[in-house]
């Protein structure tokens, strides 16, 4: 949707009631993520007149009674520093057709003698259906573990709920789902690989809690609670697997036949109805939308994505192999091409990878990909240490001190791609984007002479600066922080700005940005690409893609994404001499 001044809005988030009376959702313009919480009327379609401004973490959560509940910044004073943007969030409940201005605080920074929530966590309540509690998840920041607590919910009672806690910090929970009075916490605690512990809400207990799914050589990485059972996503080398665990005592974990191997997300349930629904998608095909039916024991397909000519191709290929990284690991490489393509060193590639947050690099296919393709392309997705591929442990590798493991392992990707003759260095090219421009901005500048182009999108390029930006506060416990002498040299490390030296023949480079980021500020990416362009010697080009219209990437239109698809295949095949495209 364009407002009368030609910039674009999307949907950030949404959250439907319980009795489908109403759904409300946020708006942001231009890729902001600036939400504001609208609400809609579902059987006339008509907006309600509530409207809510800095309700930037969605989803809203409804009351029984039809009152919703919303996370909201606070309003900014007119002289206060940015970084202050993200600071002392609160929860407030709000009736329909009242005055935002006038909600009933519910939790939030120095409110509640039973909670210590500290003014750079984000609180977010849940009242899951079916339940007679209401949740609070809190989360500093991009730090993965979180708090809970509980309160039951005819307790409720703004300021005054007396909140019972679930878990701490240290007992190290990623995720927290409810079921009736029981919940189930995500836990890496004393398992890399993670485990589900079950708890009384009534009585939440998790030193003495059940181990309900037991660590296992596969990844756990999603929980979610249907009606009939807790259905269990787990990882194992990229690939998914999902279990069922029935809710009876003595049921353990049965193993779903999925259709095909791949990615299982967004794993949806509901807990009046039985089964579950999810996306399973592959290196090679887009996959759809599948249901699990446990009366039939069947996974089928919902037919919800209509499949398109371009969606299941049959020409291409995956193959799975593994780079020997400095220090001797192993590190996991996802290769695609199409069929019957020689390995004789000539073929464009682009080194892909993220290796941060703990986030995995799974299966996934983009009809979009397919020109890259069609002229002899190939994509190398690395499963660098950062990510969360082999759990914890791998993720800490590429973390803080721990970050160089991160570029040395793609340097190491693509060094092997160079060996088995995939490619050479004037036609390889290596592409990542946010926490990804470590990725690509510490490889060009460690490795220069390996890579014939790379592109670095919306990167984080400074990361000694980052923590002044607003968004640079949350992410301390991601990078560390300047404020003392092992975090500084923890973030000069990994901060490619300050790597680039004058004279060195560097790659080209293609360095994007939206105007309107919130995560990684324009800044960043001008700064990258004027350094670069002063100090590279190789009389290659760099160039800064600004989309005036856009964000991080989160609510840009199809036609901008599209466009800059069409921008960085363009600029990746004229570097590497594709007929084509020169000059």
């Amino acid at each position: 949707v364009k407002s009368p001044d030609g910039k674009h809005s999307a949907i950030d988030y949404y959250g439907p009631s319980p009795d489908n009376k109403y759904v409300g959702y946020g708006i942001s313009v231009g890729g902001s993520e600036e939400s504001v919480l609208h609400v809609i009327e579902v059987a006339t379609g008509k907006p309600t007149r509530d409207i809510i401004d800095r309700a930037n973490f969605g989803n809203p959560s409804w009351l029984p009674d039809g009152r919703m509940i919303y996370n909201r910044l606070q309003k900014m004073a007119p002289n206060a520093p940015v970084t202050d943007k993200y600071q002392n969030s609160r929860v407030y409940i709000h009736k329909l057709g009242e005055d935002p201005e006038s909600d009933t605080v519910l939790i939030g920074a120095g409110l509640s003698p039973d909670m210590k929530i500290e003014p750079g966590e984000i609180p977010v309540a849940i009242h899951p259906v079916g339940s007679s509690y209401v949740i609070v998840q809190s989360y500093n920041g991009t730090q993965r573990e979180i708090k809970v607590w509980a309160a039951p919910l005819s307790a409720l009672a703004g300021e005054k709920t007396p909140w019972t806690k679930v878990a701490d910090t240290a007992d190290e929970v990623n995720d927290a789902q409810v079921s009736g009075d029981s919940i189930y916490l995500l836990t890496h605690k004393g398992t890399p690989r993670f485990k589900v512990l079950r708890t009384s809400l009534a009585k939440p207990d998790i030193a003495g809690a059940e181990t309900a799914v037991a660590p296992t050589e596969s990844v756990v990485t999603a929980i979610a609670t249907a009606k009939d059972a807790l259905y269990v996503r787990k990882m194992n080398g990229g690939n998914s697997e999902l279990f069922r665990l029935e809710y009876a005592a003595s049921a353990s974990p049965t193993p779903v036949a999925l259709p095909f191997v791949g990615d299982l997300e967004g794993l949806a349930v509901d807990a009046r109805e039985p089964g579950a629904v999810f996306g399973l998608g592959g290196w090679t095909r887009f996959g759809g939308y599948f249901k699990y039916n446990p009366g039939a024991k069947k996974v089928v397909d919902t037919h919800l994505q209509p499949q398109g000519a371009f969606d299941n191709p049959t020409n291409l290929v995956e193959t799975e192999v593994k780079a020997k990284a400095p220090d001797g690991t192993l590190i996991p490489m996802s290769i695609v091409h199409k069929k019957g393509m020689k390995l004789d060193g000539s073929n464009p590639t682009i080194v892909y990878g993220y290796g941060a947050y703990g986030i995995s690099q799974t299966p996934f296919f983009r009809p979009t990909w397919l020109p890259w393709f069609d002229r002899g392309g190939v994509l190398a997705v690395t499963h660098v240490r950062g990510g969360g591929e082999y759990g914890e442990d791998w993720y800490k590798a590429g973390y803080k001190g721990t970050k160089s493991n991160t570029w040395n392992d793609a340097i190491a990707c693509a060094e092997w791609l160079v060996a088995n003759q995939y490619t050479s260095p004037p036609k390889m090219s290596i592409m990542g984007g946010s926490a990804g421009g470590i990725f690509v901005g510490r490889s060009i500048t460690e490795r220069p002479e390996l890579f014939g182009a790379a592109v670095d999108e919306v990167p984080l390029s400074d990361m000694v600066r980052f923590e002044s930006s607003a968004n640079g506060i949350p992410n301390i416990p991601e990078f560390g922080t300047v404020t003392n002498e092992e975090g500084f040299k923890a973030l000069y490390a990994m901060s490619a700005y300050h790597w680039i030296r004058d004279g060195v023949k560097y790659p080209a480079v293609l360095v994007t940005t939206g105007l309107n980021d919130p995560r990684v500020d324009a800044w960043q990416a001008a700064k990258m690409a004027a350094r670069l362009q002063a100090a590279s010697a190789s009389g290659k080009p760099v160039l800064l893609r600004v989309d005036y219209d856009a964000g991080h990437g989160y609510g840009s239109t199809k036609k901008s994404q599209y466009e800059e698809r069409a921008d960085t295949f363009a600029f990746l095949l004229w570097q590497a001499g594709v007929k084509g495209f020169q000059p």
